[in-house]
């Protein structure tokens, strides 16, 4: 299914974000520069969370109505 590949990567994008905001914060030399950095590395870390919680959710979804559709099928005599 193409759209959980399209989670995944929105995750995968997410920290890979958090992670450049976190250097930057590191290299920042200004206190206002570093908290803002600080803040949005906390956000994309937040949003790659919810994301991740969001696909791993879908998934089990997914598969409880799969498996109700197939509990559901008449059987072959």
């Amino acid at each position: 299914m193409q759209r959980n590949c399209v989670i995944a990567d929105n995750a995968q994008f997410y920290r890979q974000r958090a992670t450049t905001e976190q250097a930057n914060a590191d290299a920042a030399i200004l206190d206002n520069v570093r908290d803002r950095c600080d803040r949005a590395a906390k956000a994309w870390a937040a949003m790659a969370d919810r994301a991740e919680r969001t696909q791993t959710q879908r998934a089990a979804r997914e598969a409880a109505t799969d498996a109700a559709r197939e509990d559901a099928l008449p059987t072959s005599p």
